[in-house]
């Protein structure tokens, strides 16, 4: 009995060494918050993907994959008659939708990736090009243009009894396929207040983190607001270069 109460002291001061280590290793204030208003912004598209190997979406379920397609060729000249309409059949031709996050800071004429997803029935993308798809934002304003070769990541093989499929073939990503057109304005280096934003709420880290960040700044500038904002005044030297 004494050998299995000293186990147990000796593992519970074993935990208490543990926690106090653990609690004395230093935390990156931009591992706990982050910064009010700096974030990515999201985009969406509605697009079409060609030069599919008779995969795409079918005239007869997909209404209006056919629609989109006299609408892109009447936009560049080539005029469809209204009877024949109802006759065109694009198996070769998937309706699609497009989506991006369009980062901070991010400048007219930079790339990103963005992610190409089947809205009708197309069975697959593999092999297929997106055409210049314009990307919108929530307040309804074009900022990327998107158009490139897919990569699906994956494959599909059919035999006469059996076949093998790996991953999703009606997703794909197009590596820096989306063109930067529009910026997002931002005044951040001219601003006198930043906030940072916890990532988790919890008054006893805003408290720290507002303490360390005057302790480096040896003035009194940083405050928490509650137990998910931290407030900092930009001090006189960083005026114009909050970045700093």
């Amino acid at each position: 009995m004494k050998h299995l109460k000293a186990l147990s002291i000796f593992i519970n001061i074993l935990f208490l060494l543990v926690l106090v280590t653990e609690t004395a290793q230093a935390a990156r204030v931009k591992d706990l918050a982050n910064i009010r208003g700096v974030r990515n912004n999201q985009l969406i598209g509605f697009g079409l993907v060609i030069g599919l190997a008779g995969t795409g979406d079918s005239a007869v379920n997909v209404f209006y994959s056919i629609q989109t397609v006299v609408n892109m060729l009447k936009a560049m000249g080539i005029t469809v008659p209204s009877g024949q309409v109802n006759q065109l059949q694009f198996k070769n031709v998937a309706t699609v939708m497009v989506t991006a996050d369009l980062p901070a800071f991010i400048r007219q004429g930079d790339r990103l990736d963005v992610l190409v997803s089947s809205v009708g029935d197309a069975k697959s993308l593999q092999g297929g090009t997106l055409l210049m798809t314009p990307l919108k934002g929530a307040d309804g304003d074009t900022y990327v243009v998107a158009q490139g070769p897919l990569s699906i990541g994956g494959f599909s093989i059919q035999g006469q009894n059996r076949g093998v499929q790996k991953n999703h073939l009606q997703v794909g990503r197009i590596s820096n396929g989306g063109l930067v057109e529009k910026e997002l304005y931002t005044a951040f280096n001219k601003k006198d207040e930043i906030e940072l934003s916890m990532k988790a709420t919890d008054f006893t880290t805003a408290a720290r983190v507002a303490k360390e960040i005057n302790r480096e700044l040896k003035d009194d500038l940083a405050a928490a607001m509650d137990g998910r904002t931290v407030r900092i005044k930009v001090p006189e030297f960083y005026k114009n270069n909050a970045t700093g």
